[in-house]
C-alpha cells in the first residue's frame, strides 16, 4: 500500500507539472490610435509624460523598428487577419481617398467573412476573449460593398446619425463585428473611426465622445462613466477578473489619442501649456493648445495601462500573461510632431508607418532593445505560437516574433506594403530590407530609395545614385507583386 501511495504521488506530481507546462499564457494586446513613434518617453520624447509606459518599457523588449500601415483601416485589417491588406481590398480609410477610378483602386471598408481573424483559432483552443474600443473593419453599409471595385470612394453617415444601428444589431451584420469574428464580448467596437461620431457636432462637440455620455451604442452607459479611456480599462479589468482562471485574450484598442483632441483635465492641460518645448523633437513648439490637449490624452493612456499591470500584479497573473503595447499608425500631423522622422499619419514615410512597441512578459521575455523590423501582420502568427496552435491552415503574411522574444535566431526577411489608392501619397508599393527602403509609385513607376541607418528622416533619395541597390530591391518588390497577384490601378504603366 505504501508503494502504491508513493507511486500515486509521483504520477499526480508529474500530471500537475505537465498541466502547468501546457497552461496557455494569457494575452493582452493594447493598441493606441494615432500614437506616434516618438510620442512616448521610451522612444525619446522629453515633452510627453509617460512615466508608467517608460517604466514598463525598461522591463520589456522594446522594438525600435515596429511598423504598421499609414492609416488605421489597412493596419487593423492586416493586424486582425495576419494578411497583407491588399488581400482584403483595404488600402486606406475610404472617406479619405482621393482621385479617380483609373489611377486608384478604392478601398473596401468591410473585411469579408472569408477572412479569419485571430480570435477565432484562439477560441478553438480554449481562449475566452473580449474586444474593447475601436474596430473599424466593418463599414456603415456592408451590403453596398458588393459591386467591387468601386467607381468612387465609399461614404459614411452624418455625425450623430443612428440610421444604421438597427441593421448593425442584426445577426447578418454582426457577423462582421467582434462577436461574429471569434470574440466573446464587444465593448465599443463598430464602424466608427473616432468616438465623436455619436455627436451631431462631431469634432466640435465638447465631449468629442471622450467625456461621458459617450453616445456609442455598443457601450452601455454607467453612472460612474467620466472618460472613455478609463471606462474601456474598467471593462478590460472586469473581464480579466471574471476569466482569470482560464486562458484569456484582451484586445484593447483605445480610441485615444485620435482626434478630436479633448483635454483630459484642466490641471494636466495647464501643465503642458507651461512646459518648455523639446528642442530635439520640436514637440511643444507649434500648435501648443492642440498638442497640450493631445498630451493629456496620452497621459490618460499611460495611467490606464499601469492600472492593468497593477491588477495583474495584485492577482498574481503577471508570470502567465504576455502584454503587447503599440499603435496603429503614426501621429496625426495636426496633433503632434517629431523632427526625427519625415511625414505623419497617412504618409508612406517613417513618420506615418513607424510606431512605438514593446512586449512585456515577466520572467519570460528579457528586457532589452530589438532593432529587428516587425510589422502588424506578425502578431497573428505570434499569438498562434503562444497558444501552441500548429495546424492553422489560413494564409498568413506575417511571421511569429516569438523567436525574437526568446532571443533565438530570427531570419532576416523583407517587409512589404502595398497601397493602391491615394490619400497623402499616390498609390505605391514599398519594400524595406535591411537598412534600405525602396518606394515605387504605381502609376508612373518612379522610385525613391532611402538608407534608414544613415538617413532616418528620408531626406535624400538615392534611387539614381545607388542604382545597384535600387535594381535589386525593385526586382524583389516586382517579384513579390507578381507572385501574390497584387492588383494595380488601371492606369498603372507597370506590368506587375
Amino acid at each position: 500500500m505504501k508503494i502504491k501511495s508513493i507511486f500515486a504521488v509521483i504520477i499526480s506530481t508529474w500530471f500537475l507539472s505537465a498541466c502547468a507546462q501546457e497552461k496557455k499564457p494569457n494575452i493582452i494586446f493594447i493598441m493606441a490610435d494615432d500614437l506616434g513613434w516618438q510620442d512616448v518617453g521610451f522612444m525619446g520624447s522629453q515633452w510627453f509624460e509617460t512615466p508608467n509606459l517608460d517604466a514598463l518599457a525598461k522591463e520589456s523588449m522594446v522594438f525600435t523598428d515596429a511598423y504598421m500601415y499609414p492609416t488605421c483601416s489597412p493596419s487593423r485589417t492586416a493586424l486582425l487577419t495576419g494578411k497583407q491588406s491588399f488581400r482584403t481590398g483595404v488600402y486606406n480609410v475610404p472617406v479619405l481617398e482621393k482621385g479617380d477610378v483609373e489611377h486608384n483602386i478604392f478601398s473596401r471598408w468591410t473585411v469579408d467573412l472569408e477572412h479569419t481573424m485571430y480570435a477565432q483559432p484562439l477560441k478553438e483552443v480554449g481562449y475566452t476573449s473580449i474586444h474593447l474600443g475601436k474596430w473599424h473593419v466593418v463599414g456603415p453599409n456592408p451590403k453596398e460593398e458588393t459591386n467591387y471595385p468601386f467607381k468612387k470612394p465609399l461614404k459614411q453617415p452624418a455625425n450623430g446619425s443612428l440610421d444604421w444601428l438597427q441593421e448593425h444589431q442584426s445577426a447578418e451584420i454582426q457577423q462582421y463585428y467582434p462577436i461574429g469574428k471569434g470574440f466573446d464580448e464587444n465593448v465599443g467596437g463598430t464602424w466608427w473611426g473616432d468616438p465623436a461620431r455619436g455627436y451631431k457636432k462631431g469634432y466640435k462637440a465638447e465631449s468629442g465622445g471622450y467625456k461621458a455620455p459617450f453616445k456609442n451604442p455598443f457601450i452601455k452607459d454607467k453612472k460612474k462613466d467620466e472618460w472613455l479611456t478609463d471606462r474601456l480599462t474598467d471593462d478590460a479589468i472586469d473581464f480579466i477578473k471574471r476569466n482569470k482562471n482560464e486562458p484569456f485574450f484582451v484586445n484593447l484598442h483605445y480610441y485615444a489619442p485620435h482626434r478630436p483632441t479633448v483635454p483630459r483635465s484642466n490641471e494636466q492641460y495647464q501643465n503642458f501649456l507651461n512646459k518648455t518645448p523639446d528642442v530635439v523633437t520640436g514637440q511643444g513648439e507649434k500648435r501648443l493648445e492642440e498638442i497640450a490637449g493631445y498630451a493629456t490624452m496620452i497621459a490618460a493612456i499611460d495611467e490606464n495601462v499601469k492600472r492593468i499591470f497593477d491588477y495583474l500584479d495584485e492577482q498574481g497573473l503577471r508570470e502567465n500573461t504576455i502584454v503587447i503595447f503599440t499603435s496603429d499608425n503614426g501621429f496625426n500631423g495636426l496633433q503632434s510632431n517629431t523632427n526625427s522622422l519625415r511625414g505623419a499619419k497617412g504618409t508612406i514615410y517613417e513618420g506615418g508607418i513607424r510606431v512605438p512597441a514593446f512586449v512585456n512578459w515577466k520572467g519570460k521575455v528579457k528586457a532589452g532593445i530589438s532593432e529587428t523590423p516587425i510589422c502588424g501582420m506578425d502578431y497573428f502568427p505570434t499569438f498562434l505560437d503562444l497558444a501552441n496552435i500548429k495546424d492553422y491552415k489560413g494564409v498568413l503574411d506575417g511571421t511569429s516574433i516569438l523567436p525574437v522574444l526568446k532571443n533565438n535566431s530570427f531570419k532576416e526577411r523583407p517587409l512589404f506594403w502595398h497601397l493602391a489608392s491615394t490619400y497623402k501619397n499616390p498609390p505605391c508599393s514599398i519594400i524595406r530590407k535591411g537598412n534600405w527602403k525602396l518606394i515605387q509609385f504605381l502609376n508612373d513607376g518612379k522610385l525613391e530609395l532611402y538608407n534608414l541607418k544613415d538617413d532616418l528622416k528620408e531626406t535624400e533619395n538615392l534611387a539614381d545614385i545607388n542604382k545597384k541597390i535600387s535594381s535589386v530591391l525593385l526586382k524583389e518588390l516586382t517579384e513579390w507583386r507578381k507572385k501574390n497577384d497584387v492588383p494595380l490601378p488601371p492606369a498603372s504603366i507597370l506590368k506587375y
